[in-house]
């Protein structure tokens, strides 16, 4: 597939009918969520599946999320205890992904051979209205090219992904600009595996939490990482670095110049596609609070820094 053969298309109805009968197919059509935009396919097609793995050339070893429309889809491929299913009923649909022990009734391919699968029940209309009209869960990592910057907007999905899939759903800037908070849930008790837009405190206050362990996808640790160099905590910039801004920390750009961590968490993502494209040699981005949501910010920045 050429470069000239991935074409970018509204949300709107026509789009969407159009997405799905590429999914039904078993082809992969990146697609917006509340979080970042999703690459999807039909979770029940082992090809298509491998087709989502071989666009982003992602490890093998990395399972994927799994979007559901509704509780009865998701019953049907996890097990959910009374913790699980108090967390999905108060953040479903929503930025949460849960970890539970699956029921087999998936491809080995979706979960890496691991015993348990990633399900999120997403609040974006368009993906709503894409998993109704294929009548199947979508297997949805993001929308980029494996260890790069996730994509919150139409264009970063084409900048890695043209000549690899055939249609890009476009409804603007995500919401949320980070992915799903990951929770495993076992034995009455959750795991947080990757911070994300619903908070630890938020979650401990409906079921208790613990550990934190590495068995979700999204936690490999050059994750969301741009091609420069990055440096993390910058009070100003050195004369070859692009600097993100934060709060006082005005830089060449800002992620919320007042302070405001759901801004900066929007746009955190865009900035950092902006900082890969400039004329500088380096990233360096202004101390962010490790407190609530920019502890999120802060991990996707650990990870984006680490080119292990």
């Amino acid at each position: 597939m050429s470069r000239s053969n991935t074409r970018i298309i509204p949300a709107d109805a026509a789009g969407i009918a159009e997405a799905a009968a590429l999914i039904r197919a078993g082809a992969c059509v990146a697609v917006p969520t509340e979080t970042v935009y999703g690459l999807a396919a039909d979770a029940t097609d082992a090809a298509a599946v491998a087709g989502i793995y071989a666009a982003k050339g992602r490890p093998a070893f990395n399972p994927l999320i799994v979007h559901v429309a509704d509780m009865g889809m998701a019953e049907e491929l996890a097990q959910f205890d009374a913790a699980a299913r108090a967390l999905a009923a108060r953040y479903w649909p929503g930025p949460l992904t849960l970890v539970l022990p699956h029921r087999g009734t998936l491809p080995a391919i979706v979960t890496a051979g691991l015993p348990t699968v990633a399900l999120r029940m997403p609040a974006h209309p368009a993906m709503r209205a894409l998993i109704a009209a294929v009548g199947r869960p979508l297997a949805a990592p993001s929308a980029n090219l494996s260890g790069t910057i996730s994509p919150t907007r139409a264009a970063h999905v084409m900048k890695t992904l043209a000549g690899r899939i055939p249609l890009i759903l476009d409804a603007g800037a995500t919401a949320a600009g980070l992915e799903s908070t990951i929770v495993k849930v076992a034995d009455g008790c959750t795991r947080l595996l990757r911070p994300g837009p619903i908070g630890a405190d938020e979650l401990s206050a409906v079921v208790p939490d613990g550990p934190a362990a590495v068995e979700a996808p999204g936690q490999l640790s050059s994750h969301y990482a741009p091609h420069k160099p990055l440096r993390l905590d910058a009070e100003t910039a050195l004369p070859d670095e692009y600097l993100i801004g934060f709060g006082a920390v005005a830089g060449d750009a800002t992620l919320s110049a007042d302070g405001n961590l759901v801004e900066a968490a929007a746009r955190l993502f865009d900035l950092l596609h902006q900082a890969d494209e400039s004329d500088r040699a380096r990233i360096a981005v202004a101390p962010v609070p490790a407190k609530g949501l920019g502890l999120a910010i802060r991990d996707r920045l650990a990870r984006a820094a680490h080119r292990g």
